[in-house]
């Protein structure tokens, strides 16, 4: 099968669809398929890999070019969104024959790429993977007015590319609700709910042993990755100002819109226990999150079924109780409900979220059991091991109908 895997992200770079697109595409080729990645040399931070692809690699790696200006504001993102626009859709052109494109949805609506080669080879299947509902986040991030003349015609568009599609993957049963509600005008569409997942091999078993802490070593609760559009905190640093006597310490490592805002918030409140600090390499996050004592997810409720924080999966790896401060009903929410592995608290019950780490902090049975849920929950429902072999299925299903 000749498989092609459209992402504006691709490893080295620090982006979870980077990663979770080099797994699918080593997992296809590894099993003999013809597998090409067409992907930008720029990437979620400007620093990105930009090697190119060489005619006998499998997969072979296609990184078109970008400006590189990463994502320091709106206009530089949008910039490279174009760039990659163009550069990929020519290269989409230029492609052999497919069997499958596999399409992302960074940038919005490069599936359109997709459709281009379609439209040269009429055979072949394409696979929307939908990591993120567009024009539904920018209207919630406000970047555009919902229900305007821009939303409009996004969400026309994006219901022209659903008229062309074999097949979609969302992440949890709330986004497939959402695009089945707004985007599918063929009843028969099949849609496939497969979670983001972490490798196995990366996160051997963890040591589930509670963790202790003093005034001088707090107890770590680790907020590891993008706090963007969809993400929401109020509650956490009120509930680390009631925590503020405590040895409980909120640590937050990377970026994103929201950063500043966290930073504003606890610096007028003088949290002491509120730390930030920057992205860290793919391959040393587990060392970090083994510091830690529990696992921080937050969720804004409008951003419910858009978009499926992808940080779950690495922190049920490492055995970390999930401390979820957003909606009902999200992935966190209901691996949370299934395994019992961790709290699920709403926006403004900072105090239960309080009384939840105090109880972390004094009950080393209840870390105990938490940390072997959370593995738990990672080995059956969220590791490669588990999800490849769905993709597979999916995509071996589809190559069929041609």
């Amino acid at each position: 099968m000749r498989v092609t895997i459209l992402n504006q992200f691709y490893t080295p770079d620090l982006a979870p669809t980077a990663h979770l697109s080099a797994s699918l595409a080593e997992r296809l080729a590894e099993r003999g398929d013809e597998v090409r990645v067409v992907t930008s040399r720029g990437g979620y931070v400007a620093e990105s890999s930009d090697t190119q692809a060489k005619k006998d690699d499998n997969p072979r790696i296609y990184r078109v070019w970008t400006p590189r200006l990463g994502k320091k504001n709106l206009l530089f993102r949008l910039t490279d969104y174009a760039s990659f626009y163009v550069a990929a859709m020519l290269r989409m052109l230029l492609l052999p024959r497919q069997d499958v494109i596999v399409t992302l949805t960074t940038p919005p609506l490069i599936g359109l790429a997709a459709l281009a080669h379609k439209c040269l080879h009429p055979g072949t299947q394409i696979v929307l993977w939908n990591m993120d509902c567009y024009p539904d986040i920018a209207e919630t991030a406000g970047l555009i007015r919902r229900g305007g003349i821009i939303s409009t015609i996004w969400q026309a568009v994006v219901r022209f590319q659903f008229r062309f599609l074999s097949h979609v993957v969302a992440l949890d049963t709330a986004m497939k609700e959402l695009l089945m509600e707004r985007y599918t005008r063929n009843p028969d569409l099949p849609y496939t709910v497969i979670p983001n997942w972490e490798p196995i091999g990366l996160f051997s078993e963890p040591a589930l042993e509670p963790k202790s802490a003093t005034p001088e070593e707090p107890m770590m609760i680790l907020y590891l990755g993008n706090a963007g559009f969809g993400h929401q905190f109020d509650t956490v640093i009120e509930a680390a100002g009631m925590l503020r006597e405590e040895p409980i310490h909120f640590v937050f490592i990377g970026g994103g819109h929201r950063r500043k805002e966290i930073q504003e918030m606890a610096q007028e409140r003088d949290l002491k226990n509120v730390e930030l600090r920057g992205y860290v390499p793919k391959e040393e996050t587990p060392a970090v999150m083994a510091s830690a004592a529990a696992a921080l997810i937050t969720l804004s409720d409008d951003s419910k079924g858009i978009m499926s924080p992808s940080k779950l999966h690495s922190n049920l790896a490492m055995g970390l109780p999930i401390v979820y401060v957003g909606p009902l009903g999200s992935n966190v929410d209901e691996a949370i409900a299934e395994f019992d592995c961790g709290v699920s608290v709403r926006h403004g019950a900072a105090e239960e979220m309080a009384e939840y780490l105090r109880g972390l902090l004094n009950d080393q049975e209840l870390q105990r059991s938490t940390r072997a849920a959370a593995r738990r929950a990672f080995e059956t429902r969220y590791c490669d091991r588990e999800t490849l072999p769905q993709f597979e299925t999916v995509l071996d299903a589809v190559a069929t109908d041609d």
